[in-house]
């Protein structure tokens, strides 16, 4: 079955430092989806968090969302907020927005 989440990633602070570099994150996550085969989007928010959504079978999903939030290696997630959407007809690749 074909799934599609919206998904926030907020991290953290450590003496006025951000705990994970939000571009890090961003190329994280779409090397994830990549490799899950996963459609859809990422990009940066106003206040240093990282959205997107991401489309795919419930497993592969289920697997990319655990990678994302854990974060790649010497950063960390805090938090991250999912919520489900409604498939996109038609979607190919995943990309970086800006």
């Amino acid at each position: 079955m074909v799934k599609r989440v919206r998904f926030l990633a907020h991290g953290g602070m450590v003496q006025g430092w951000l705990i994970y570099h939000v571009a890090g994150l961003l190329y994280f996550t779409r090397g994830r989806a990549a490799e899950h085969k996963l459609t859809g989007w990422v990009r940066n928010t106003d206040n240093n968090q990282v959205e997107g959504e991401a489309q795919g079978a419930e497993d592969a999903l289920s697997k990319f969302l655990k990678e994302v939030d854990k974060g790649p290696r010497g950063s960390q997630v805090v938090k991250l907020d999912k919520e489900d959407r409604d498939v996109v007809e038609g979607e190919e690749g995943f990309e970086i927005r800006r």
